[in-house]
């Protein structure tokens, strides 16, 4: 092969190119979380903070499931490859692919949270013991390590929602890093709302989503070899 044709095969797989692919996937990811979320966003921060509207609330993050179930095929199938990026293309495929069993799994999820939230919310009233918060709390964020890995699951692979809900629940003990891992990543997310605002963790959203495709590289290998033809 003479130098012209080695020069090609290496253009767009260098490190900078590599460097530069990604975050050109990333950029335009983000934009398209922001525009297939916007119907929510909309109506989401021109609500008070109170926990009488945490329903709303619930209603108005409907659109996210699908929107992060696309994100995530997307970084899962990106390539570093400035020669063949085309993740507009795989966002809208796994959009499309996803979205009835992204809305399955993230339905209940956010009515089990929401009736958590509300419960929490509202402790004083119902008149309980103070220690009763401790395994209220435990239950949104088990439901909520749970959520993550059937929203990872079903965004790559085709299962049953009833298969997808127990493979996240098994996978929650037999993948002990990827669940730390993502508690991790769930308690950074409240500390950028916490810091900042829930506007800022919107604009991370792709950044996000990349570091969960990262972190649950071991749940996504052993589904494929244990679960799949």
């Amino acid at each position: 092969m003479n130098d012209l044709g080695r020069a090609a095969n290496r253009f767009g797989t260098g490190p900078l190119s590599r460097a530069a692919a990604l975050v050109y996937s990333l950029l335009l990811v983000e934009v398209l979380l922001v525009l297939t979320t916007l119907p929510g966003l909309v109506p989401l921060f021109l609500l008070d903070r109170h926990s009488s509207n945490l329903p709303l609330v619930a209603l108005c993050a409907l659109p996210l499931g699908p929107a992060l179930a696309a994100a995530l095929y997307a970084l899962h199938h990106h390539r570093p490859d400035l020669t063949d990026l085309k993740p507009a293309v795989l966002f809208w495929r796994g959009y499309r692919a996803n979205v009835l069993g992204a809305l399955a799994i993230w339905v209940p999820w956010l009515a089990w949270l929401t009736i958590v939230a509300l419960n929490l919310s509202n402790f004083a009233a119902a008149a309980v013991p103070g220690w009763w918060r401790i395994p209220l709390v435990l239950v949104a964020v088990g439901v909520t390590l749970w959520g993550v890995n059937a929203l990872v699951i079903t965004s790559l692979f085709r299962f049953r929602v009833r298969d997808v809900a127990r493979l996240a629940l098994h996978f929650l003990g037999h993948t002990p890093g990827v669940t730390l891992g993502t508690l991790s990543l769930l308690v950074v997310a409240a500390g950028v709302v916490w810091v900042s605002s829930e506007a800022v963790l919107g604009l991370l959203g792709s950044v996000f989503v990349l570091a969960l495709v990262r972190t649950c590289r071991p749940l996504i290998s052993k589904v494929k070899e244990e679960f799949t033809a």
